[in-house]
């Protein structure tokens, strides 16, 4: 079968990180193309150089055997190649017809929208591909399914040859996902390319004719899907030679701190339990749509279970706000340090004191020079690269605004701290700077709580691990069980250990 899309010799960094190493795969049309890989071994970076986001540094990009320029992602969709992104951003307060054809609409002669026209040509797409969906209806009023097919209607609009899919399914649920799978079969009827990138192996199993493996950043094999198995493709996603790493840090674990029972917030995890003790590093693994953020943001007070209860050594505890979570000792490193974990206007040391100036404030004065003095003591102690405490926070590199991140929390001096991925994004140096915070936070008497989608620092940091399938406790693991290939096997639902 001769290949639509042909990727030869792709590489791509991004500030001194390789992202891709000469990568080659191609895609044919009325095939479903599986691409697969842990997280960061650049599967999204792969398919939006084919979808004209990025440009590679190095290799070419071939349809039909032409080699051929994507400078944008306008010049993809030219040449027949649309993307639909994992994290969909729709216009909500616009219909679904407007948002299919934005920036493409039909006008009168006046030159003023024509609402009867793009509504039937909208209707006419939609019956064309089976769906059931009213183009006049907001954006904002729809299921997040079917805010997703609707891109998939945009996408079809532009008459794609080939349809590029990350993570369709990750926040669907099993009915919805139905309805999508006969969506994309019936694409694959009409010649439409897919490529589908996904984490789930059940999924992959489901819809694959052929499966492509990256390892950071690598091509580790495309095979026919019927010659692999669940765990021949776990081997190929973290490498045969995989193997666990002995741990530096010698613990000594405590009595019970934390204990979740049966908490649930429906849609996103179901009856989890746990517990995490004194001087203990507690792992959260599991893939993309699991629940870990969710999970730990409840924990937290970000987010309210709806069952479910959580001691604090021994009583039951009622953590409804961040100010709650505060007030029992609880912190949390968010996912995203600059969305979420930093004021990016502000200095570096008034980031580090911002949540802890009831400290330094007298009669509703603050003490500016007891708040720099602890500063200061925080800065030295994590080692924050910085020229002085009024430098702005958006001047340091990533790891340093990492640091201030912990920094801030750990001057709260919580009892438990809970790190969500707390080295993505920075460079190796960074992260074993990290690692060696975490390892002196328990030494001093703290509990931390770890999530993180790279399995080798679960690993190398954690005393347990558990593991998270589709907002379901699946795995739980200790001492020499935490190695790759098990938490891959309970992170797609393979086991429960």
């Amino acid at each position: 079968m001769d290949s639509f899309l042909s990727m030869v010799d792709i590489s791509k960094h991004f500030q001194g990180i390789q992202a891709l190493h000469s990568v080659s795969v191609a895609f044919r049309k009325g095939e479903i193309h599986v691409v697969i890989g842990e997280n960061g071994a650049g599967k999204s970076t792969l398919m939006k150089v084919a979808a004209g986001l990025y440009q590679p540094d190095h290799g070419r990009i071939l349809i039909r055997g032409e080699e051929v320029a994507l400078p944008s992602a306008m010049a993809a969709i030219g040449h027949g190649i649309s993307m639909i992104h994992q994290e969909l951003m729709p216009v909500p307060q616009l219909t679904v017809a407007q948002n299919i054809f934005l920036g493409r609409e039909r006008v009168t002669r006046l030159g003023l929208l024509d609402r009867r026209a793009l509504d039937t040509d909208a209707r006419r797409l939609i019956a064309s591909i089976g769906l059931d969906l009213d183009p006049r209806a907001r954006m904002l009023d729809l299921s997040v399914a079917q805010v997703q097919l609707v891109e998939i209607v945009k996408a079809v609009s532009f008459d794609s040859e080939m349809l590029i899919m990350d993570e369709p399914t990750s926040a669907i649920s099993d009915k919805e996902i139905g309805k999508l799978y006969d969506l994309i079969f019936e694409l694959k009827r009409k010649g439409v390319a897919i490529v589908f990138i996904s984490h789930k192996l059940d999924e992959i199993f489901k819809v694959a004719d052929r499966i492509t493996v990256l390892r950071d950043g690598h091509h580790i094999a495309t095979c026919a899907a019927a010659e692999l198995d669940k765990a021949s493709l776990i081997a190929l996603m973290i490498g045969r030679e995989a193997t666990q790493v002995a741990r530096t840090r010698q613990a000594t674990i405590g009595a019970p701190l934390l204990q979740v029972e049966g908490l649930t917030r429906r849609g996103l995890f179901e009856n989890i339990s746990f517990q995490v003790r004194e001087r203990e590093i507690l792992g959260i693994a599991g893939l993309m749509g699991a629940g870990r953020t969710e999970l730990v943001e409840t924990l937290f007070g970000l987010r309210r279970a709806d069952a479910g209860r959580v001691l604090l050594r021994g009583r039951e505890v009622h953590i409804r706000h961040p100010a709650d979570a505060r007030r029992h000792g609880i912190a949390l490193v968010p996912e995203d340090r600059k969305l979420q974990g930093l004021n990016l206007k502000a200095s570096t040391g008034r980031n580090i004191s911002i949540c802890s100036l009831g400290r330094f404030t007298t009669g509703g004065v603050l003490r500016k020079r007891a708040e720099r003095k602890a500063v200061d003591a925080m800065i030295a102690g994590m080692t924050v690269k910085v020229p002085t405490q009024e430098t702005p926070v958006t001047s340091l590199s990533g790891g340093n605004q990492q640091k201030v991140v912990i920094a801030k929390w750990l001057m709260t001096e919580p009892d438990l701290l809970i790190l969500d991925e707390p080295t993505r994004g920075i460079d190796v140096g960074a992260k074993f700077e990290i690692y060696a915070l975490i390892a002196q936070m328990v030494a001093q008497g703290k509990s931390v709580i770890m999530v993180s989608s790279e399995l080798q620092e679960l690993i190398d940091m954690c005393d347990r691990v558990i593991v998270l399938c589709e907002g379901k406790l699946t795995g739980e693991l200790e001492g020499a069980a935490i190695e790759q290939a098990a938490i891959m096997r309970c992170a797609t639902g393979c086991i429960h250990a």
